[in-house]
């Protein structure tokens, strides 16, 4: 089976593309919040992998080609905040100020947890950048000392966790202007997050693509400066 997927060029790619459309139907068709397609094909995919006994890097073969489509997809995200612009010049410091402490506050809680946990440096820089999109946050990690694997599924788990429950954060604390919702959306759960904020409505989706682009510059100039407050930083 392990020498299929690596004879395979696109085996992996229609794998994970079936499931995902698989993970999509099943949230149509029940219409539950908890069935995330991202978190159900991510979960089938592991389990089918388990049962079969693949090796995660002969799977990977295949489906690596997805992961060239990050980029572009990150960048085609400034289509809805080019329609409104208008928006962005509007509440131009409102927004920056937002973006400015959901990104600080982010390190900041990062860094008292892997405080108070003991946990080793190598880890508290994996967590860093947990809430920027996978496109930049995984050579973000690296760079840091920290392991991109864990970066990388910390960031699509907070993705899932930010796409599930934004409503009901939302409803929790009356947040109802739709700028502060997409821009409280797209600054903690970056793409995946987004894709429910323009569930939500243009507005949202536009100042949620805006925020994944501005919290990415910012963990990428703040995260360094936040990496040397820990004790055993290199």
């Amino acid at each position: 089976m392990n020498d299929f997927f690596r004879q395979s060029v696109f085996f992996g790619v229609l794998l994970t593309l079936g499931i995902y459309e698989l993970g999509s139907l099943l949230r149509k068709k029940s219409g539950l919040i908890l069935l995330n397609p991202l978190l159900i094909s991510t979960l089938l995919i592991i389990a089918l992998l388990s049962l079969l006994r693949i090796d995660y890097e002969a799977y990977r073969e295949g489906a690596k080609y997805i992961t060239y489509l990050l980029t572009p997809a990150t960048v085609s995200l400034a289509v809805p905040l080019h329609e409104k612009i208008s928006l962005l010049r509007k509440h131009f410091a409102a927004i920056m100020a937002g973006l400015l402490a959901g990104t600080l506050t982010s390190l900041g809680v990062i860094l008292l947890l892997s405080l108070l946990l003991r946990l080793e440096y190598t880890h508290y820089a994996s967590l860093l950048p947990k809430s920027i999109t996978t496109a930049i946050g995984m050579d973000l990690s690296g760079e840091l000392g920290g392991i991109s694997n864990i970066t990388i599924t910390l960031i699509i788990l907070t993705g899932i966790f930010g796409n599930i429950t934004a409503e009901i954060w939302l409803k929790l604390f009356g947040i109802t202007h739709p700028v502060a919702k997409g821009i409280g959306i797209g600054c903690s759960a970056h793409a995946v997050g987004t894709a429910k904020a323009m569930d939500l409505g243009e507005i949202e989706g536009a100042m949620s693509s805006l925020s994944i682009a501005i919290t990415g510059i910012m963990t990428v100039i703040l995260a360094p400066v936040f990496a040397g407050f820990f004790p055993t930083a290199p």
